[in-house]
């Protein structure tokens, strides 16, 4: 799985993460998750990738967060557009994840996916040929499962997002911790 001396990247699409923790009715410390991959490998960098709406104040205090506290933070406002005449909102940002993944991919051993989008199967093929390992972090625990089937088989690693529950969970004093990112709610901010 991971190795010490292994040059590694983590690349965490937003979104699909999210969906994931939720289900688990996980609340990650992104503080921990960096030390986690820093203990087991040589990091390189963490890359964050989310859509962000001009009304989600937390997501935004989310991203600040990241952004100060060692990731990468790629961010995009949805793109509309209509279709027969009804209103469409694309907000994937999986070719800016792709795109980065493979502009870094010459300078890493290991490639870490958080995501469990099937539409990556084929960059976890293209990087594998390049002689790169690839690792998914996903959940197969949540129902439904969070990971595609296709994008698991793929990859040389499954890493089950529950598994890590232990090392990457937030731990909740009872207090506000200002220094720390608040879990993000889409649905706090449709109200």
């Amino acid at each position: 799985m991971l190795q010490k001396n292994d040059r590694t990247s983590l690349f965490i699409d937003g979104p699909n993460l999210y969906a994931a923790k939720r289900n688990l009715e996980l609340d990650i410390d992104y503080r921990k998750l960096l030390d986690y991959f820093r203990e087991r490998c040589r990091l390189i960098r963490a890359h964050y990738y989310t859509t962000l709406y001009p009304d989600q104040e937390a997501l935004r205090h989310l991203t600040d967060w990241l952004d100060y506290n060692g990731y990468h933070v790629v961010t995009r406002r949805p793109k509309e557009y209509f279709n027969e005449g009804k209103r469409k909102v694309k907000n994937d940002m999986e070719i800016e994840l792709i795109i980065d993944v493979l502009e870094a991919a010459p300078y890493l051993d290991h490639i870490v996916l958080f995501s469990g989008n099937g539409d990556l199967s084929r960059l976890t093929t293209s990087l594998q040929r390049s002689g790169k390992l690839v690792s998914i972090v996903s959940t197969l625990e949540s129902d439904p499962p969070m990971v595609s089937d296709d994008l698991r088989r793929h990859a040389d690693n499954f890493i089950e997002l529950e598994a890590l529950r232990g090392d990457i969970q937030r731990e909740w004093d009872g207090k506000p911790d200002s220094d720390a990112p608040q879990a993000y709610d889409p649905d706090e901010d449709d109200e």
